[in-house]
């Protein structure tokens, strides 16, 4: 980057700070502050500050428009300390972060910028099914990061203490590290029989049934032939098998929607184990590991301008997300309304602000949103107009 664009979205940063008004964090002042200015070839960040050394939020925003800004998850006795033992941590937000070029079957090089983005926010649909229904968390707060995804903040009171070792055993569960079927079942007296069944009334033993029940339907609507290839298809089920557990599903298939997993002899737990292998490969969130775990983590100021974008850090409420574009919505309101001049150095498709079209090297006359916006993911520079 030029340093004369480099000064310009400087400039235009602290354009939009001088108006903004940033809500801070509950406990702000016993958080660490961090931000990144605009220096030339410098990603270093200006950490181990608290709000009393900032002053008020707007006005150091405004001031310094820095490229990034950044608030500690954790909460401390001396925020401004300069090591971690000197800080004196007290507790911290658990934090989740979802990065579009990070998931399962994406690829950067190949993938457009908008695509990732539709498809990080499919996975945090996922993500926030585990932090509404598996462990009931209330206190949440939803956020585009304003560069390739998302984080969850959770700021329940019970999860604060959590130590690294317990924040790790969260992510272990949401991204099934070490899970297997055996840890979800239990077992039950039944009239002088012991029984094996699957715990179904949520979390992993729920997705799991409700894979073996839609597989149970599939099979009773198929003919039998149809029905014994299907279940020949999996791994340890031959033909005597597959007739026993199709004989059982026929004649008894509520053993089956109740999880018993001894229903039609070793054939429904060789299903309920395939099954499982599909949902711990297909259901989990794929969370960012590191940034849960640990317990001094800095995250993006919600409000604040993402310096690789330069869209906005934007706070979702849950009923905004289905129908949130990040690349409509989360574009400064700031930056609309006038047109600049820069230069494309980096041609090709765009998708902006609810058009996708194709930009190619040279001069252009652009709105000054997009031209921040390809200025700050250095695809283009400015121009002296």
């Amino acid at each position: 980057m030029e340093d004369r664009t480099r000064t310009y979205l400087k400039g235009r940063f602290g354009d939009y700070y001088a108006r903004a008004r940033m809500d801070t964090p509950p406990a702000a002042n016993r958080r660490e502050w961090g931000h990144i200015p605009w220096s030339a070839g410098s990603t270093t960040m200006v950490r181990h500050q608290s709000l009393l050394e900032l002053g008020t939020l707007d006005d150091f925003l405004h001031r310094t428009a820095p490229k990034h800004v950044y608030f500690s998850a954790a909460r401390f006795n001396d925020p401004g300390a300069t090591t971690m033992d000197q800080k004196d941590w007290q507790s911290a937000d658990l934090i989740f972060d979802l990065d579009a070029d990070h998931l399962p079957g994406v690829n950067p090089d190949t993938t457009s910028y908008a695509d990732m983005l539709t498809a990080c926010k499919t996975e945090l649909q996922t993500l926030l099914e585990f932090i509404d229904d598996d462990f009931n968390f209330d206190e949440t707060q939803v956020v585009f990061s304003g560069g390739r995804g998302y984080h969850v903040h959770v700021r329940d009171e019970q999860v604060r203490s959590l130590d690294s070792a317990a924040r790790r055993e969260i992510v272990d569960y949401i991204r099934a590290i070490d899970l297997n079927i055996e840890t979800l079942i239990e077992t039950q007296s039944n009239h002088g029989t012991t029984q094996r069944i699957l715990k179904h009334r949520g979390g992993w033993g729920q997705r799991i049934h409700k894979r073996l029940v839609e597989l149970i339907e599939t099979l009773q609507a198929s003919d039998d032939t149809e029905a014994l290839e299907r279940l020949q298809s999996f791994e340890g089920i031959g033909t005597g098998r597959a007739e026993t557990i199709l004989g059982q599903i026929q004649n008894n298939p509520e053993a089956i929607h109740a999880g018993n997993l001894e229903a039609g002899g070793a054939g429904i737990r060789i299903l309920a184990d395939a099954l499982a292998q599909t949902a711990f490969e297909a259901e989990t969130a794929p969370i960012d590991e590191p940034v849960t775990t640990d317990t001094n983590r800095l995250i993006r100021l919600p409000g604040s301008l993402h310096g690789g974008s330069g869209l906005l850090v934007t706070p979702l409420d849950r009923e905004e997300i289905p129908s949130f574009h990040p690349l409509e919505h989360a574009i400064a309101d700031r930056f609309r309304g006038r047109d600049i001049q820069i230069q494309i150095t980096d041609s090709g498709v765009t998708t902006f602000d609810g058009e996708t079209f194709d930009i190619t090297e040279g001069n252009k006359t652009v709105e000054e949103c997009l031209g921040i916006f390809l200025m700050a993911r250095g695809r283009a520079e400015k121009v002296t107009e």
